[in-house]
């Protein structure tokens, strides 16, 4: 069992910047891919979308409407597994409950429309116009 925890949300203003970090459990140190999804305030849960994904090569992927503006990265050692998501250019369209996820499985590009295995409990990001 992957345990995952965000940290960074916030309130911000349009234009803003926020940065988000997610822990993995330490006894689960490696995943073959990690990623951000979001949940905009009134959706139910089966409609979170994938944000990015970064594999264990650090090769990434990201929704349309965020690339340019956001960036995914993570800190794979053997003491720790970290995923970072560095927001800017902030707009209230971003407004959403983020959470980290992973999963073990292979081509880790289609785990942004499909969603992983696990998920964190999420950090809530507010931009305000």
């Amino acid at each position: 069992q992957v345990q995952l925890v965000e940290s960074g949300g916030g309130s911000v203003q349009a234009g803003g910047s926020l940065r988000l970090s997610c822990q993995a459990s330490k006894h689960v140190w490696y995943t073959s891919c990690m990623g951000w999804f979001r949940r905009a305030p009134g959706k139910e849960r089966e409609e979170r979308e994938g944000v990015a994904v970064i594999d264990s090569d650090g090769r990434t992927t990201y929704a349309n409407d965020v690339k340019g503006r956001f960036t995914i990265s993570r800190d794979n050692t053997k003491d720790k597994d970290t995923l970072y998501l560095q927001m800017n250019n902030l707009k209230p369209e971003d407004t959403a409950m983020y959470y980290c996820a992973a999963d073990d499985g292979d081509f880790c590009y289609t785990r942004l429309s499909y969603g992983m295995d696990y998920y964190g409990k999420g950090t809530l990001v507010t931009v305000s116009s």
